[in-house]
């Protein structure tokens, strides 16, 4: 399934002595005549046993080797793993257009999912982290792939959402273990900086998400039996499982370190070259949780050798209230590369894994589809224009979606918006949900994509200060419509998320700050 182009349902998320080399891997003949030259490897390596057990995990994978590879020839190689309750790539013609490029593939089963043992830990270090290590490792260890180094092959990774979690644990392990991160290059797409900011953010669950992920690893029993009783508390609660609810789980130890926004809290970037692409209506992994990315993860040097893509699409489910849009496109790859995502990742690497000049452009800078399926260019995603709008007041527990306006259009508004306000709540943990929305009115005001981000409030509040995040946006408002916050008492995504008592949230001196181009 390819999550660039479709919603996602919730039936789809339904070294020999150090282990390091497969035993019995199992070459194929030839592709068919559709990839002639190209041969296929399947094995399987030994990684780290499951927590409290001695026994290895196997950690499978297929090899690619595209047609004239050699010792003598050698070529860069690029890995790819899927998403959440995947698999890996067995058929070559599914990468056709890398191995035609002359890029070695290989793709491999996380833990926990398709012919690999053991269970999700959803990209902790001490687990897939040691899995990504030992297939580098058995990549380095094959004649044919290029190496800058002993032990240090010429590398790029390619794969979306837990696909994208990989190559940054991969990299980040990598620099903090031997002080380079080994990838040449990433691509990951639809991916998080941070797993509590995406399933939880202000320590309210997007239970909608939290329900279809959990489901999703049942078939395989993928997840360790804990984070299934997390995961349903979260649901059934709407409090972040910290240890003090009912079953007594801590997901906030669980995920500490499963994303890069660990890796920077401890002082480390990459100083690689990155090409992002983020969904700028994806449900799960919200395009803010991309920007992040951007912004903390890799060095202001490494930013100016890289590339942000937005497009419609990623993790979607519908967004009904309030509600959201549904358009799937890809206008800025098409921009800069003539094609969709995979073809831009194509030149990527051809630039900087094998420094052939393509005529590529777009390095260090921001592109946003707009809804509209148009691409904003932007040098940074920060809020650039002030707008006073007063008091904005939303019911809770129960009650529809109130817009307040902004401003008439034409306007072009790219980047991450924020409030400040003066919050004052009549009940306990009192909870709203805002987003920006465009219309013609108030009564046909939608939301830009479809994300809301929630403001939590646990006990009485009175005229407190705050700062109140948006989703990131990227729209184009044409003359006759009118851009609005829209501020709603309750939200899909976060279904059964409200407030827990009945009462008002009023913001009161409230600013809205927009990134606008125009």
């Amino acid at each position: 399934m390819d999550l660039r182009k479709t919603a996602v349902t919730l039936t789809a998320l339904t070294a020999l002595a150090a282990g390091l080399v497969a035993p019995a891997a199992t070459v194929v003949a030839p592709a068919a005549a559709a990839l002639p030259g190209v041969t296929t490897t399947n094995g399987c390596l030994s990684s780290v046993p499951e927590p409290g057990s001695t026994t290895p995990v196997k950690i499978c994978y297929s090899i690619f080797k595209p047609a004239g590879a050699s010792k003598r020839q050698s070529v860069p190689l690029i890995m790819h793993s899927h998403g959440w309750a995947g698999s890996r790539v067995t058929d070559p013609a599914d990468l056709k257009e890398f191995l035609a490029a002359g890029y070695g593939v290989l793709s491999f089963d996380q833990r926990g999912f398709g012919e690999s043992g053991g269970q999700a830990h959803v990209e902790t270090p001490r687990l897939e982290g040691v899995d990504v290590r030992k297939l580098v490792d058995l990549v380095a260890s094959l004649p044919w792939v290029q190496k800058d180094g002993p032990g240090d092959p010429r590398l790029g990774a390619i794969g979306g959402s837990y696909g994208g979690g990989y190559q940054f644990l991969g990299a980040f392990e990598e620099l903090r273990l031997h002080g380079k991160p080994v990838f040449d290059a990433l691509a990951p797409e639809i991916t998080w900086n941070s797993l509590k900011g995406s399933l939880a953010p202000d320590n309210v669950a997007r239970t909608e998400w939290a329900a279809a992920l959990s489901a999703a690893a049942v078939p395989s029993d993928a997840l360790p039996t804990p984070v299934y009783a997390a995961l349903a508390e979260a649901a059934a609660t709407g409090n972040w499982p910290d240890g003090s609810g009912p079953t007594g789980e801590d997901l906030d130890a669980f995920f500490l370190k499963n994303g890069p926004a660990w890796h920077v809290s401890q002082g480390r970037r990459l100083d690689i070259p990155v090409l992002f692409g983020q969904g700028t209506t994806d449900g799960l992994f919200p395009l803010q949780q991309g920007l992040a990315n951007w912004r903390t993860a890799i060095t202001a040097q490494a930013r100016r050798k890289s590339i942000f893509v937005g497009y419609n699409g990623g993790h979607v489910l519908p967004q009904l209230l309030p509600q959201g849009i549904n358009v799937t496109s890809d206008p800025c790859s098409r921009r800069l590369a003539g094609g969709d995502f995979r073809q831009l990742s194509i030149r990527f690497f051809d630039e900087q894994l094998r420094g052939r000049s393509t005529g590529l452009r777009g390095y260090g800078r921001l592109h946003l589809a707009t809804p509209a399926s148009r691409c904003l260019t932007v040098d940074s995603p920060d809020a650039t224009r002030s707008v006073e709008l007063g008091t904005v007041v939303s019911t809770s527990a129960a009650g529809v979606p109130l817009p307040y306006e902004i401003a008439a259009g034409p306007l072009e508004v790219a980047g991450t918006p924020y409030l400040t306000a003066a919050v004052t709540t009549a009940g306990l943990e009192n909870r709203a949900f805002y987003g920006l929305a465009v219309g013609t009115s108030p009564a046909d005001a939608h939301l830009v994509q479809n994300n809301v981000l929630p403001l939590r409030e646990p006990g009485l509040v009175s005229g407190v200060r705050r700062r109140i995040a948006l989703p990131s946006v990227a729209v184009d408002v044409p003359a006759g419509q009118h851009l609005y916050l829209l501020v709603s008492p309750v939200s899909d995504t976060f279904v059964g998320m409200g407030s827990r008592t009945p009462g008002v949230v009023s913001l009161d001196d409230t600013v809205v700050h927009l990134p606008v181009m125009r």
